[in-house]
């Protein structure tokens, strides 16, 4: 139980982090933290249907438009709703619109009867320094997300300010995507801030130290990093295309969860 609350269905809203790139593949499966999360959830009581409605590359307001109705036609219980970093990185960044598209989905959900849970964003600067620039749009976008959650009762899942969260440990070589630990750790979160049994604050303990890289190495990292990542991204903008062209939801349906360890039926 969880504050005496079972959940029957669950489903999650959102892009590529929510759909798990970073976490598997699309050959073996994509397993992430919102399927890691289900797995938590369906301990607290058996039949738990889970859905997840995320695809890559979407902007919060294609999240709302694509994700929300099929969403709500669900009737969930429980919402998780995490959108806005596809809006962030983009040149025509508009704080305001995307938390307007954020509070919609979570006035809807909750008006649903959903109890709905979103997260905060950690500093992409201190994960790519090249994104040092960005920084100021994260803090605006955080800070309009809590006021919207506060005014409709959604949970937060605070990861801004955790040095832990930007350890380069927990995220891709892309540094756009959570690996399988940043993965967990989200997770993690997730089930602090929904109190779920055996959940606690240990998701935001830093790892053991790293030995600072070299200089050179440092700089070395950055430049493989703009060619292999930064660019093709870039490229991809100017070209009006993005990573989730031509794909469809994960899991569209809400589905039983197994506790596996391992992707979840229709991860794939």
């Amino acid at each position: 139980m969880t504050d005496g609350i079972r959940y029957e269905r669950y489903v999650a809203l959102g892009d590529s982090q929510t759909e798990g790139v970073g976490d598997g593949d699309d050959v073996t499966g994509l397993r992430g933290w919102a399927d890691r999360l289900a797995e938590r959830v369906a301990v607290t009581g058996p039949g738990l249907g889970y859905a997840n409605l995320a695809v890559r590359g979407r902007t919060a307001a294609q999240v709302r438009a694509e994700q929300l109705p099929a969403a709500l036609e669900c009737g969930p219980d429980l919402a998780t709703v995490v959108a806005g970093m596809n809006d962030l990185i983009r040149p025509a960044f508009d704080a305001d619109e995307v938390a307007g598209h954020l509070e919609a989905m979570f006035a809807a959900l909750t008006a649903s009867g959903a109890r709905v849970a979103t997260v905060t964003y950690p500093d992409i600067s201190a994960i790519a320094p090249l994104a040092r620039p960005l920084a100021p749009r994260v803090t605006a976008l955080n800070t309009r997300i809590r006021a919207a959650a506060h005014r409709h009762g959604v949970l937060v899942a605070e990861t801004e300010g955790l040095p832990a969260l930007t350890d380069p440990r927990l995220w891709c070589a892309d540094r756009l995507h959570a690996g399988p630990l940043g993965h967990q750790r989200i997770a993690d979160a997730f089930a602090h801030a929904l109190a779920l049994p055996g959940a606690d604050a240990s998701w935001a303990e830093p790892l053991p130290d790293l030995p600072a890289p070299h200089r050179l190495r440092a700089v070395a990292t950055e430049l493989r990093w703009i060619a292999t990542f930064l660019g093709p991204w870039i490229e991809r903008r100017l070209r009006g295309r993005s990573s989730g062209d031509r794909r469809t939801a994960k899991r569209p349906h809400l589905l039983p969860v197994e506790q596996s360890g391992q992707p979840l039926p229709g991860s794939w």
